[in-house]
């Protein structure tokens, strides 16, 4: 059987896409998932992604990390499912979905590469030294750090990984230093096992850590530059209550095609 897929890049994080309206690819195969997100014996990408029908909704995201396993909500992810559901006709300019962690809403340009994509924040802040700890739909460890350029994320990100406290559940880790009037983020992100140029749901999480950290309130808007790109988040705050949070950035369509499933190397 071959299979029809879209590679969909959002600042950098890509994606494989499948329209699953119809059923056609049963993909609780993590094998085959793994394959096609390999860089060299497949597509190529962070994760694959599955849109599929699903009632009272426009439709329904289904996420895999790039190692087979089902994922996490990845904002990115998120994102670049919106502006896929738009190629196919399947929204205009707004929609409501349903992911992993519930459901979001989301409105994209109508050009269809700009996506703004509210997310989802359980509300709870942990701290691990100096590190703040939270979840945004997957869990992240922030730290600030000074020369965030030199830092070996691929060494020191899994090492946080897979260290006694989050090796068995695992975490994604945020390296984070001001830039300017935002944020340079690099993160380090489970499932991908590696770093990654962008990731939608760890840059949320920053914002919110770093409102925190320097005692912002009210409504914040908050830039963020990332390996693949900029980023920009929003959300209101009072007091420990964060509301109307939103993910925007690129959201585009790289190209299109067929493969044969199952591969082989």
């Amino acid at each position: 059987m071959n299979i029809q897929f879209y590679k969909y890049q959002g600042a950098g994080n890509d994606f494989v896409l499948v329209d699953n309206r119809e059923n056609v690819v049963d993909h609780q195969n993590p094998e085959l998932i793994a394959k096609l997100c390999d860089r060299r014996f497949g597509v190529g990408g962070d994760g694959m992604m599955f849109l599929q029908l699903k009632e009272g909704y426009d439709f329904e995201m289904v996420y895999y990390n790039s190692d087979g396993q089902p994922s996490s909500m990845c904002g990115n992810g998120g994102r670049c499912i919106v502006a896929f559901a738009k190629y196919l006709g399947v929204i205009e300019n707004e929609t409501e979905f349903l992911a992993v962690d519930g459901p979001h809403y989301a409105k994209i340009s109508n050009t269809g590469d700009w996506v703004s994509l509210q997310m989802i924040f359980e509300g709870s802040v942990k701290r691990d030294g100096e590190a703040y700890v939270l979840n945004t739909g997957s869990p992240h460890y922030i730290q600030l750090v000074d020369d965030l350029k030199s830092k070996n994320v691929f060494h020191d990100g899994g090492a946080i990984r897979n260290n006694a406290t989050y090796r068995e559940k695992g975490i994604n880790v945020n390296f984070i230093e001001p830039l300017n009037d935002g944020y340079f983020v690099r993160t380090f992100e489970r499932g991908v096992e590696d770093e990654t140029y962008a990731c939608g749901s760890g840059v949320t999480a920053c914002a919110i850590a770093m409102a925190i950290h320097h005692n912002k309130t009210g409504h914040v808007d908050t830039p963020v530059k990332v390996l693949g790109g900029d980023l920009i988040i929003h959300f209101d705050r009072d007091g420990n209550e964060f509301s109307n949070i939103f993910l925007e950035g690129p959201a585009k369509l790289v190209f299109e095609g067929t493969v044969e499933s199952p591969l082989t190397p």
